[in-house]
């Protein structure tokens, strides 16, 4: 891996390019600066966890209000959420998602600013906080995160993750959505989270409270720990500092797509 992850390689270059919508030709004001210098600018804040004001300028990235309103600017244009689809069905179409199961899992994260949404954490009820809710295949690949408030329960997210993860397309036939089964620990359990699955043809898996754990649980739980560790080895997702939950989600997409990138560039002839 490079010394330098933030560094926008060709690779992921031409994954992101076609998805950015042109300046216009004749805008006014001075040139802006160009969407690749953006873009590495946007890693270099991901990767380090600093304030846009602290940017180095001779990255060429511009600004540090430069990259942010960049990032607005694509957030508001669905571009990481468009991102996050394309390694996704190209690791699809290489057989390397794992459909039999799906988890999911919640994950605390400290929020330095207050904002939409926070709340008390649930070790520490007088530090603020959020939450990232995951859903991951077989293998580990994130599929889709919600962020909610720190007190928000994991087992209500279920269904909204469920019915989050993208169509995933890459093989013959309609587009992909469901899982063949969602297994769950007792902290899942609750009518809602076997009723609904079945209805959209996922067996759910979910152990009973007052009942022993279902065996291999453990294993599964494990690999969903691992998925959190590539997501917040981000040190921009280790700790919330945007206000917006839209923008927060924006570095969540970006994260997504760049874990299925690395994965996929592994698998690659």
């Amino acid at each position: 891996m490079s010394t330098r992850p933030w560094i926008a390689d060709d690779d992921l270059w031409a994954l992101i390019e076609p998805l950015l919508t042109p300046w216009p030709k004749k805008s006014p004001g001075p040139r802006p600066v160009a969407d690749r210098l953006c873009l590495q600018g946007i890693l270099y804040v991901l990767h380090n966890d600093i304030s846009w004001q602290l940017l180095p300028l001779e990255l060429g990235s511009g600004s540090g209000r430069t990259c942010w309103r960049r990032l607005e600017r694509w957030q508001q244009a669905g571009v990481f959420d468009q991102l996050h689809r394309i390694p996704l069905a190209e690791l699809n179409a290489a057989g390397e998602l794992d459909w039999s199961r799906a988890c999911v899992d919640g994950s605390y994260i400290r929020a330095e600013k207050r904002g939409a949404p926070t709340g008390p954490s649930p070790v520490d009820r007088r530090k603020t906080g959020s939450k990232h809710h995951l859903i991951r295949d077989g293998r580990g690949t994130p599929l889709k995160v919600i962020t909610t408030a720190a007190n928000v329960n994991d087992v209500i997210q279920t269904l909204a993750l469920v019915d989050g993860i993208p169509p995933v397309a890459g093989r013959r036939g309609r587009p992909r959505r469901r899982p063949d089964s969602l297994p769950g620990d007792k902290g899942y359990d609750s009518n809602p989270n076997r009723r609904e699955p079945r209805k959209r043809r996922i067996s759910p898996v979910i152990s009973r409270k007052g009942a022993p754990s279902i065996k291999g649980l453990g294993k599964l739980r494990h690999v969903v720990e691992q998925t959190f560790a590539l997501l917040h080895q981000f040190e921009r997702l280790a700790v919330r500092w945007e206000r917006r939950t839209e923008l927060h989600d924006v570095f969540v997409s970006l994260v997504c797509s760049l874990i299925c990138w690395r994965r996929l560039k592994k698998v690659r002839p």
